[in-house]
């Protein structure tokens, strides 16, 4: 399990010169990722982005196939033949076999195709540096940058080329979605001009030159903040979490889950959800944990009787937490360090109660399906978990010198690289998990790869973040997003509440189209803005427009966490996304509650004691409520009906209005529907323990 920062499609398995050429650039590219934090190229950080990119994504395209559709593929010529109808049919079915098997074959070698790319792309990233003269253009790097707003003809051609390679990259790795969405906010910076000027999202018009200067020439496109991002942090964490799983913590965290919950009638469903948040604290993916997760976890709820569709929405819930959950949160979090000026350390502190709320959410889900189904004990023969964290324990070591090396200034870079020294110098205490320098290199090459997909997404979201810059889209999509709500009411926390209602809807559909990171970056220049001017405090904004990116990994109709988890289980797809959404549910109300009151605030551990208590405490409730409302059952009472789980429904989305009127109606509301719990039962008597499948044999099966 190596941190993944991006969900991304399938990877070639590479082997023969492929691999040995990718393998090497990894590692110079890792080496000098390491290096960089402590010796700073001398030539500046946009001058260290331009190697890092030149030696990242030209490997794109040997580690990731075209994938293109049947019809675009080349063909071969048939070949003339004189032999009968049925002898020419077979002979063409045996052809399309063997086409079909060589294609299969060719997928995992890159092709002249793919070699070609690769050599263009190590052209246009490396021309702003290399010190040669074409015609008026090159000379090298401050020859390049004195060219700013005047390219020369060269310059024009090569940006030009390396846009199309980086949409390119992006499809190849995420597939068609970005690479629209980044040619529709280009049309737009080009053709903007003619719309009417009498529209808010009108502007003056740029042409093409004007347009590949933003983006190749300037601090915010290419090598704007999100590729910053992705060469500075996650590289260094996506090498921290390879490393980290060849010490063998992967495999710790799963048993030490299992371990702690052992002898609950639960385990199975504890130990998923356990097993996704240990996880996650060094996985910046949600569909790499699910699967993780799920490979070792599905078994054990296989056993205990849950069906593939409700077990799948439980390894999908958990495992989008890693993106959620500290230390290791989604590329998005540090891009809101970057774009705030705050400390990283900031932001994991802003995102420790929403997670542990989160979690506390699918808990009670597991809690509540384990009483309604009638699920199966299951004796997890694990040992004591006492003995694991005696045995193992270290391997929390780096996760908790990570978080104090943070809280005593430290920077985030050098933090995590002191934490991968830790970790290989810990390894040594496990002789099958002990990072020899060989192991240390693949750990190292492992990490770089796993950042290629998120680099290219980084690199490309600068298309987005200078076409915003150069047009005013912001502000101008900001006061349509504003002035949609004003229009319905004039109260201004009604228009608050609307914005925020219109953003994570708008957010919600965005993230359904493009990653995390790309949905984040767009949210945050179009939704941050309305929401900023509505005076929600910038943290608020951020960690907002951050959840709802995150929670399109568990959205359907794409869900990608979803469709990772039913590729473990079998089970049928739409299912299992609709079990994981309402695992999710209280997810999508809780950000809601960071913009709409001051007192949200102390959801992110702002504004002191008091606030941080009274937020949590009663977010807790809010979360338990609608765990009950969508489960259909109080724990310990009994199965609850429609109407009082309508009540519980409304209970809980009052109590995330933090305020003290609306957080007595909650209460109330809470309180009249656990009281119909109570009446429902006592008219049916006490409820029927659901049946239960057992074996054969024992009750309790041991794994």
């Amino acid at each position: 399990m190596a941190a993944q920062f991006e969900d991304e499609k399938p990877g070639r398995v590479l082997a023969g010169p492929a691999a040995l050429l990718l393998g090497t650039v990894a590692l110079a590219v890792g080496a000098l990722a390491l290096w960089q934090v402590f010796r700073p190229l001398a030539e500046g950080s946009k001058y260290y982005l331009i190697i890092f990119l030149a030696g990242v994504l030209p490997l794109v395209f040997l580690a990731y196939p075209a994938d293109l559709p049947r019809w675009a593929r080349p063909r071969r010529p048939r070949r003339a033949t004189d032999r009968t109808d049925h002898a020419a049919s077979t002979e063409l079915t045996d052809s399309t076999a063997r086409t079909d098997s060589t294609e299969s074959t060719a997928s995992t070698r890159p092709t002249v195709a793919d070699w070609l790319l690769a050599a263009l792309t190590v052209a246009a990233c490396l021309y702003p540096v290399l010190p040669i003269r074409i015609g008026t253009g090159g000379g090298g790097y401050n020859a390049f940058l004195d060219r700013q707003g005047l390219l020369a003809p060269t310059d024009l051609v090569l940006g030009t080329v390396l846009l199309v390679l980086l949409l390119e990259a992006c499809r190849r790795t995420t597939g068609w979605i970005l690479p629209a969405v980044c040619l529709l906010f280009l049309g737009y910076g080009y053709y903007g001009g003619l719309l009417p000027q009498s529209w808010p999202v009108a502007h003056a018009g740029l042409d093409f030159g004007q347009l590949v200067d933003a983006f190749y020439n300037s601090d915010s496109g290419f090598y704007g903040t999100p590729l910053d991002v992705a060469a500075s942090y996650i590289v260094l964490f996506t090498i921290y979490g390879a490393v980290l799983e060849l010490s063998g913590a992967g495999r710790f965290f799963v048993d030490l889950s299992a371990a702690a919950f052992r002898r609950s009638r639960t385990a199975a469903g504890r130990t998923a959800v356990a097993s996704g948040f240990l996880l996650g604290t060094v996985s910046g993916s949600g569909a790499a944990t699910t699967v993780s997760i799920g490979a070792v976890t599905w078994p054990l709820l296989r056993r205990a009787g849950y069906p593939p569709e409700r077990a799948g929405g439980m390894l999908a819930a958990a495992g989008v937490g890693a993106i959620l959950s500290p230390p290791t949160l989604g590329a998005a979090a540090f891009i809101i360090a970057e774009y705030l000026g705050v400390s990283y350390l900031q932001v994991l502190g802003w995102a420790t109660v929403p997670t542990v709320l989160y979690y506390l959410g699918i808990l009670l889900s597991v809690e509540i399906d384990a009483r309604r189904s009638g699920v199966r004990p299951v004796v997890l023969d694990v040992g004591s978990p006492w003995r694991l964290l005696g045995r193992f324990g270290y391997h929390f070591a780096s996760l908790i010198a990570i978080i104090v090396l943070l809280a005593v200034g430290v920077s985030a870079t050098r933090a995590v690289v002191f934490a991968i020294v830790l970790t290989a110098a810990l390894s040594w205490l496990d002789r099958t998990h002990r990072l020899t320098p060989a192991r240390l290199v693949t750990a190292l090459v492992t990490g770089v790869r796993g950042v290629l997909a998120v680099t290219a997404v980084c690199a490309a979201a600068g298309i987005i973040t200078a076409t915003t810059t150069k047009t005013g889209l912001g502000p101008q999509a900001a006061a349509l997003l504003i002035g949609g709500a004003k229009a319905a009411t004039s109260d201004p926390t009604l228009v608050l509440v609307l914005t925020a209602l219109l953003a994570a809807v708008a957010l919600s559909l965005l993230g359904l189209a493009v990653p995390v990171t790309a949905s984040f970056v767009i949210g945050w220049v179009i939704v941050g803005p309305a929401l900023l001017d509505l005076g929600v405090a910038a943290p608020a904004a951020a960690m907002f427009v951050f959840y709802f990116a995150v929670l399109s990994e568990v959205s359907p109709p794409t869900a990608l966490a979803a469709v990772a988890a039913a590729a473990v289980t079998g089970g049928r797809l739409v299912p299992t996304m609709w079990q994981t959404l309402r695992y999710a549910l209280p997810a999508y109300l809780t950000p809601i509650a960071f913009v709409i009151t001051p007192a949200g605030l102390g959801l992110l551990g702002i504004g002191g004691v008091p606030r941080i208590a009274f937020a949590a405490v009663v977010t807790a409730l809010s979360v338990a409520v609608l765990a009950v409302a969508a489960g259909g059952w109080l724990p310990g009472v009994g199965p609850a009906g429609v109407p009082e789980r309508v009540l519980g429904a409304l209970g809980g989305v009052t109590l995330l209005w933090l305020e003290p009127v609306p957080v007595r109606v909650g209460v109330a509301l809470a309180a009249v529907a656990a009281a119909g719990v109570l009446v429902r039962r006592g008219s049916t008597g006490r409820p029927r323990t659901p049946t239960k499948v057992r074996p054969r044999t024992p009750t309790e099966e041991k794994l």
